[in-house]
């Protein structure tokens, strides 16, 4: 057990004594309600507040009127509250049709200490049920805290900015105060840290003995990010379902390796929901540009950016990139599948594409790839989604086809760095792959140079540079844009493709 919200409990202790209200918002599967039951049961035993949990979700439903979402409120605060609190605590049976506004303050009006109240799921409101609900916290907050609960959290997804455009803050009913200037502070759950991820393994050591090793927490750490439901099902697809609870088993990186591929492969409902996400209009222009390597459209931003980082997509702090290793997997595989699924099965067995010893010939790999990419990318990519991306995806969809028969990719792509690195691993081989759009003169040259430096990263000295063209075959024929040239950089080998 990692204690959540780690350091943010005096700001938090802070505002409810000071009768605020307040946010807390964090990715799912982060905490958050684990922190919200500790919470409320910690103000109970500490004797000074009345405090319950209670989820909206049942009221989160788009058509739902004003009415029948008070009506699940209620009955929400009515059923919790046993959970929490003595009966002489607890608020009274509701009779409806009543207002949450008016059941809350009849509850403290009859109660001698203040009331604390954490809502869980807060954003899953649409609509008028939304606005209806923040106007009554705002109609309360005049009586607090005799009359009207002396703090509220209000728990989520989504900073209160998300709360506005949920609630058509087009709208001009909805002034800039009422309701949304209740807020004091608003907590963003940060992911694990090292240490914290470092002691949530140590305790499995100290009741198991069995030892998570430096190299085995730095596998698991880095594939993970700290993000708490990757961290601990890492941990336990190793533990419980590659080694069935037998401790005396050793714990190998390549276990991670392996767990890691187990969980993308799964796609359990963490992961799943990713693909509804990357289709979002907010979310996309930062996937594809994270994708590409490209720059991000002026426009919107800063919302884009902040709204991403409020669901646990992309790291918090520059250089934008996603969150983890697996998130990023994750979503390019979900990109491409539909490239890599229709791959012809003539030109996608792997054995055709190794060696006599077994080892990986890539140049026959790559000139594979030129022929199919000739013969079928006009027609693919105006049939893709992510038409911008679409270049760098379909190289990856064909490699992923091909190295799934005994080897894994591993990518490197972040906004603003005008490149896609890929890393193929076969056995002993670790092959450099550095894909970029031909936006100028600059791009062959510096190119070559980030290769160079991907490579000495790696520690390789041959690698490959594919150029994609951005312009149409009739612009500019195959037969002029297609080429191979071999190239010497800082010592190092690099065979350039160009497309």
């Amino acid at each position: 057990m990692v204690a959540p919200f780690r350091g943010l409990l005096p700001k938090i202790y802070d505002l409810i004594e000071g009768e605020q209200y307040f946010l807390i918002h964090a990715p799912r599967q982060t905490g958050k309600t684990t922190f919200l039951h500790q919470l409320s049961h910690q103000l109970n035993r500490e004797g000074k507040y009345i405090s319950i949990t209670f989820s909206v979700e049942s009221a989160g439903v788009p058509d739902f009127t004003e009415n029948l979402g008070n009506e699940r409120m209620v009955n929400a605060v009515h059923r919790m509250a046993p959970f929490f609190l003595p009966e002489q605590e607890c608020p009274p049976a509701p009779i409806h049709p009543i207002s949450l506004v008016d059941y809350l303050s009849a509850w403290a009006t009859n109660q001698t200490k203040p009331i604390v109240l954490l809502v869980d799921e807060a954003d899953s409101l649409w609509d008028n049920v939304l606005i209806s609900f923040l106007r009554q916290l705002r109609d309360g907050f005049q009586s607090r805290p005799h009359q009207f609960p002396q703090s509220i959290a209000l728990v989520g997804l989504r900073d209160i900015r998300e709360y506005r455009l949920k609630a058509r803050a087009d709208n001009p009913s909805i002034g800039a105060g009422s309701p949304f200037n209740v807020k004091a502070e608003s907590f963003f759950l940060p992911v694990f840290s090292r240490e914290e991820v470092r002691s949530l393994l140590d305790q499995h050591t100290q009741d198991t003995g069995q030892v998570f090793s430096d190299a085995v927490f730095e596998k698991l750490y880095t594939f993970s990010g700290g993000q708490p439901w990757l961290t601990n099902a890492l941990a336990n697809e190793m533990v419980y379902k590659m080694l069935n609870n037998d401790y005396s088993q050793e714990i190998t990186p390549e276990l991670v390796e392996q767990a890691k591929e187990n969980l993308i492969a799964q796609r359990q409902t963490h992961l799943d929901s990713l693909a509804d996400k990357i289709n979002d209009p907010r979310v996309r222009p930062i996937v594809l540009n994270i994708i590409s390597g490209g720059d991000l459209p002026f426009d919107g931003a800063d919302d884009n950016l902040r709204y991403c980082r409020d669901l646990g997509i992309i790291t918090s702090k520059s250089p934008v990139q996603f969150a983890n290793p697996i998130y990023r997997e994750i979503i390019t595989r979900i990109l491409n599948v539909g490239f890599q699924e229709s791959i012809n099965q003539d030109i996608a067995q792997t054995s055709w594409y190794l060696d006599p010893d077994g080892s990986l010939n890539m140049d026959k790999l790559m000139e594979a790839f030129t022929d199919f990419y000739r013969w079928t990318s006009e027609s693919w990519l105006e049939r893709f989604q992510y038409k911008e991306a679409g270049h760098q995806l379909l190289l990856m969809a064909f490699l992923q086809r091909i190295i799934n028969g005994g080897g894994r990719i591993e990518r490197e792509m972040a906004l603003g760095n005008g490149r896609t690195d890929l890393a193929i691993f076969w056995k002993s081989q670790v092959i450099p792959v550095e894909i970029k759009l031909n936006h100028d003169a600059r791009s062959q040259p510096l190119g070559l140079k980030q290769l160079a430096r991907y490579m000495d990263k790696l520690g390789q000295k041959k690698g490959y540079l594919v150029i994609f063209e951005k312009k149409s075959s009739e612009e500019l024929p195959w037969e002029v844009r297609i080429r191979r040239e071999v190239h010497e950089v800082e010592g190092k080998e690099v065979i350039l493709l160009g497309m």
